[in-house]
């Protein structure tokens, strides 16, 4: 009896045990869990660049070249990121119907998903702009006013004071904005595409972007309102004074003249 009692296990034991399994158990699960997600993650990531190089082979290396290198119909895509292309592809601009002083938008030939497949093997031939996330142009929050005030130091002399688009030289034009989706906003302002000019973080800041975003859906919104009537653009009452002088004289003046020439030939009756 007094062998068997010896032979019984502490009963602390147990619970040493189970800790010592778990123990190896998470550790098992850390060495490689990450590494399978992050394979997962490469896996996945090659394929989305086999399939973008193969739609790029199809429908834009006729003028950018077959390995991105550009041509005399279109210029290079490396280092343009996947921004670019998410911009140029989600607005139906590319791939282009013929070149052209400036690419117009169209509707959409390609889906999101092959969209992403595209940028994703572009993105691989060099460094750029990533897409950004909803986080990155969700404007909720943001500073109108700043943004307004912003707006019309770096955009209005091409977009307008409401970003309606305007006319520049050489057949090109800024496009107006009014239906712009935030995240385009955002990827225009991040990589400058045709002839605007690029804004990255390191000149525009993240937050500067979304305020000017938020001045554009306040202005060009529903709710939005142009209290003096003819808002031409935007311009505000100068422009509707201008409008007023020189259609409101220029009645009046005719009505003049009519009125002035009736009333000799009664004379002369």
């Amino acid at each position: 009896m007094k062998k068997l009692s010896a032979r019984r296990r502490h009963p602390l034991a147990a619970v040493v045990v189970l800790l010592f399994a778990l123990a190896v158990t998470g550790g098992l699960y850390a060495a490689f869990a990450p590494a399978g997600n992050a394979q997962a993650d490469e896996t996945a990531q090659s394929l989305a660049i086999e399939e973008g190089k193969k739609l790029y082979a199809v429908g834009c290396a006729s003028c950018h070249g077959t390995g991105g290198q550009g041509s005399s119909d279109g210029p290079s895509l490396v280092g343009v990121g996947a921004a670019a292309v998410d911009f140029q592809v989600s607005t139906g601009r590319m791939p282009a119907q013929q070149p052209g002083a400036q690419v117009p938008k169209k509707p959409v030939i390609y889906t999101q998903a092959e969209t992403d497949q595209l940028a994703a093997y572009i993105a691989s031939l060099g460094a750029g702009p990533s897409t950004p996330t909803e986080k990155q142009y969700d404007p909720a929050g943001a500073d109108i006013a700043r943004g307004g005030e912003l707006f019309r130091n770096n955009c209005a002399q091409c977009h307008n004071f409401t970003g309606e688009g305007g006319a520049l030289t050489n057949g090109k034009y800024a496009p107006n904005l009014e239906d712009v989706s935030p995240k385009h906003i955002y990827e225009a302002m991040l990589t400058g595409p045709q002839n605007m000019p690029s804004f990255p973080d390191s000149t525009m800041p993240e937050k500067q972007k979304k305020d000017i975003i938020a001045y554009l859906q306040n202005v060009n919104g529903e709710k939005a309102t142009s209290p003096g009537g003819l808002k031409l653009g935007g311009l505000g009452p100068v422009s509707e004074g201008l409008f007023g002088w020189i259609f409101g004289l220029g009645t009046l003046i005719a009505v003049a003249v009519w009125v002035a020439a009736h009333t000799a030939k009664a004379k002369k009756s």
